[in-house]
């Protein structure tokens, strides 16, 4: 099997920075094809080549006081798959406003075809360069309200863990980081791999199964055990046949009932929701590049793939070529 070159990952660090996060993400991608290989005995080889990079190199002091060694300045990145932004652990404006020069590097970078990363305040960065206006973020909520005064023009989701908007991911706070990292992971390296590091590193990747990556657009907070056991079937499920009698049957519900509780917790049907999963599922594998348009509507649940285009075209606004031609990582 020929060696595939790792992907390049720069870490962006700063003065001020969350140093648990800094770290966290250097050890995640670092050790992503590395961990798992020791444990079982097989070739090591490593699937990320993970830098990070600071104005002018220069050391990073971080909000507990740690001192971090860049390995490169950041004006000398004219090239990386994927640029993250950690978390701001000081005070928001004091370090937006000592790091003011990093913001047109990312704008910089912003504009090659990198992914575009931040993990909870680290999204205030990406902000402030102007690269999520009009876009869809999150971050922690204890920031929301500043955000959204700071940021009138960006469509925050404080209730999300992870969103997308394309090429660009942001991360709430806590324990989201690590599903902001097995995404990009799965992103780049198959499911298979994310699964490895999710295994290797003890981080519970059962949110919601298989599609909590994929499907972070859908994920809506609720506290309904009904509608989550509906959830975690169909995300277990999507590729069959569902009827929503055969949910509403399993939890001893009628279908106007559930379809009421779910409407309720996720502004949405069941059967909508069922659509959404297939879309998203739809999304990863052509992102991935692996997959034929002739095949894809099969591998998502769905026998007409003509009936399964225009789904996919009113969700997207793109046929799933346009989006694989866009979005496949094989095509950058």
């Amino acid at each position: 099997m020929p060696h595939v070159k790792p992907f390049k990952v720069i870490i962006l660090g700063f003065d001020g920075v969350l140093g648990s996060v800094l770290s966290g993400a250097l050890d995640l991608f670092s050790f992503t094809g590395v961990s798992w290989q020791r444990f079982l005995g097989q070739i090591v080889e490593p699937k990320f080549d993970v830098q990070i990079a600071s104005l002018h190199g220069s050391d990073i002091r971080g909000s507990n006081r740690l001192i971090m060694q860049a390995h490169c300045d950041i004006e000398d990145v004219t090239h990386c798959d994927l640029l993250l932004i950690p978390t701001i652990g000081d005070s928001i404006d004091k370090v937006l406003t000592q790091n003011v020069d990093l913001l047109p590097h990312i704008v910089r970078l912003a504009n090659t075809q990198a992914d575009i990363a931040s993990n909870c305040s680290g999204a205030f960065f990406l902000a402030k360069a102007g690269i999520l206006d009009g876009l869809t973020a999150t971050t922690h909520w204890g920031y929301a309200r500043k955000f959204k005064a700071d940021f009138p023009l960006i469509d925050l989701q404080e209730n999300q863990f992870v969103t997308q908007s394309g090429n660009i991911f942001c991360a709430a706070g806590g324990s989201a980081f690590y599903d902001l990292a097995l995404l990009l992971i799965e992103r780049y390296c198959g499911r298979e791999i994310s699964t490895q590091v999710a295994k290797t590193q003890i981080i519970d990747s059962k949110r919601g199964n298989q599609n909590s990556y994929t499907n972070v657009t859908l994920y809506k907070p609720h506290s309904d055990p009904l509608v989550k056991r509906v959830q975690e079937f169909i995300e277990d499920n999507f590729k069959q046949l569902i009827k929503i009698s055969d949910l509403a049957a399993m939890v001893n519900i009628t279908s106007r009932t559930l379809n009421r509780r779910f409407q309720s917790c996720m502004a949405m049907r069941p059967i909508e929701y069922i659509q959404a999963v297939r879309i998203e599922q739809a999304k990863r594998l052509l992102e991935s590049g692996d997959v034929t348009i002739k095949s894809l509507a099969d591998q998502v649940g769905y026998n007409d793939i003509s009936s399964f285009t225009r789904l996919f075209k009113r969700a997207t606004e793109l046929t799933p070529k346009e989006y694989q031609n866009k979005f496949s990582r094989m095509s950058i």
